[in-house]
């Protein structure tokens, strides 16, 4: 495996800013009024995933790397909890592809904290 240079060569840090990116995308037809409620809650979600995965590869110590993936990962279940309900409310249409990438970015979640909890060195 080729040594990483930095948290920008994770796989799970590209899914998740390209989910980001996606989800700005998307939120840009949410109703006006939502602006300053959902609109503005779902997408400070889908910026704290890339964030605190970037934040927590920046910490000197393997436990608050963990807990920085944690934190990462409970914004996209936030993330995920959000986009549902303004696809219920009808405030975005279609959210198949979004939720495709939060599961993506999930599992590849899920597969870094088990390596650093296992003690692999992914640097």
């Amino acid at each position: 495996m080729d040594r990483l240079e930095s948290y920008r060569d994770l796989e799970v840090w590209k899914v998740s800013m390209r989910l980001a990116r996606e989800v700005y995308q998307m939120t840009e037809v949410m109703p006006k009024h939502e602006i300053y409620g959902l609109t503005s809650q779902i997408r400070r979600a889908c910026v704290s995933v890339p964030a605190n995965i970037a934040e927590g590869y920046g910490r000197n110590h393997r436990k608050e790397y963990l807990q920085f993936l944690g934190i990462a990962n409970g914004s996209l279940k936030e993330l995920e909890t959000l986009l549902l309900l303004a696809n219920s409310l009808k405030s975005i249409d279609d959210i198949t592809e979004l939720m495709s990438l939060c599961d993506s970015a999930g599992r590849l979640l899920n597969r870094l904290r088990q390596s650093l909890q296992r003690g692999i060195d992914i640097n």
